[in-house]
């Protein structure tokens, strides 16, 4: 039977589009595209055992959020083992792929004073 993981938006130590904010909806949307094309690229063997990623909207009490989510069949062994090893292997930064699809696509990093985590600041130009 289908299952599936809820992952994140972004690698875990990039700033990410804040709920409730007048450009979240594109900038949630190209994090997202950005993180699973990532996501594919790290994990290829995951893909060719059938495991794929989706974005997928939640309510929220400041609106609908996204987030990329691992999809697989959990009466799959393989697929199931990939599933978890995905979670636990995440990405912490954006790789140079995603920065180049960010860039020319217009992102811009959040400003410091919307970033409202404690983890250190990165850039895309990195």
């Amino acid at each position: 039977m289908k299952d599936y993981l809820d992952l994140s938006s972004v690698p875990a130590d990039e700033p990410c589009a804040m709920v409730g904010s007048d450009d979240y909806s594109k900038r949630a949307r190209l994090e997202c595209r950005a993180f699973v094309d990532q996501l594919q690229r790290t994990f290829p063997d995951a893909v060719a055992a059938g495991v794929y990623f989706r974005i997928k909207s939640n309510p929220h009490d400041f609106g609908s959020y996204l987030e990329v989510q691992a999809v697989f069949d959990d009466e799959d062994e393989a697929q199931t083992e990939w599933a978890y090893t995905i979670e636990a292997e995440l990405p912490n930064f954006w790789d140079q792929d995603a920065r180049i699809f960010l860039a020319a696509e217009g992102y811009q990093t959040v400003p410091r004073s919307e970033f409202w985590t404690m983890t250190p600041w990165t850039d895309l130009a990195r």
